[in-house]
């Protein structure tokens, strides 16, 4: 199994190279290559991304002109992806790079998608205001709610995933902000999902990305969504309904 870790950054260079060494540490022998994906950091985080590459041998670095946003990075990575897994993480370890061998370890076992939740027994948040909680809970519902395929997954909104290749494998994916992982869940090719806790962790070093404008890509990309699953809902039982 070759494994594919893409990691979108926007000025994360205090952090890369920490994250870099811990998923080195946590990983070990396994064959995994580091997909690095900056829009256009002014921190030199895109030259710090370069120097691991040249150092490590398993990083592959993407720039991109600007702040064109999370979730297109994940799909812009995947174009360059070798791995038949795929796992997404962020780059302010804010994602535990320790949780990771776990949850390679349940695709192993037969999982297509596997999510890190923070809405499962054993996770949750580190350091987050009431109202932030509240805006993530609301938010989690709404998808829950929105797209039926999501019903069954705790925490549909997460950053930090990983699956087989074969689910995303001939899927037109074009979302709107970060979550990336609604429309993998929405649209993806898989049977089983399976969700493992994680403490989602304060972060140390850095700015925070999320701004109100995400909150408004969020809503205005569930609304994408649930237009596209009733589309195909109707569009699957016009196909198979028979004439009477």
């Amino acid at each position: 199994m070759r494994l594919s870790i893409i990691i979108p950054t926007y000025n994360e260079r205090d952090n890369l190279e920490e994250l870099a060494e811990r998923l080195r540490s946590a990983l070990g022998e396994a064959k995994y290559e580091l997909v690095i994906v900056d829009d256009g950091s002014p921190d030199g985080t895109g030259k710090l991304a370069e120097e691991l590459a040249r150092r490590l041998g398993n990083v592959k670095v993407m720039h991109r002109p600007g702040k064109c946003g999370l979730a297109s990075a994940v799909v812009d990575g995947l174009m360059v992806a070798e791995g038949d897994v795929v796992a997404v993480m962020d780059a302010d370890l804010q994602h535990p790079p320790e949780i990771l061998p776990r949850m390679i370890e349940e695709i192993v076992k037969g999982a297509d998608l596997v999510v890190a939740s923070r809405y499962v027994k054993g996770g949750g948040v580190e350091g987050w205001s009431q109202w932030r909680r509240l805006v993530s809970r609301v938010a989690t519902l709404m998808a829950r709610l929105s797209i039926p395929r999501a019903r069954w997954v705790r925490d549909p909104l997460s950053g930090f995933f990983a699956f087989k290749r074969s689910v995303v494998e001939g899927l037109e994916l074009n979302p709107k902000g970060f979550k990336i992982l609604l429309e993998i869940i929405a649209k993806g090719n898989f049977r089983k999902v399976v969700e493992t806790p994680y403490t989602f962790q304060i972060r140390r070093r850095g700015e925070s990305k999320l701004k109100t404008s995400e909150y408004l890509n969020y809503v205005a990309h569930l609304n994408k969504l649930q237009k596209e699953t009733i589309k195909k809902a109707l569009s699957n039982l016009w196909c198979t309904a028979k004439p009477t």
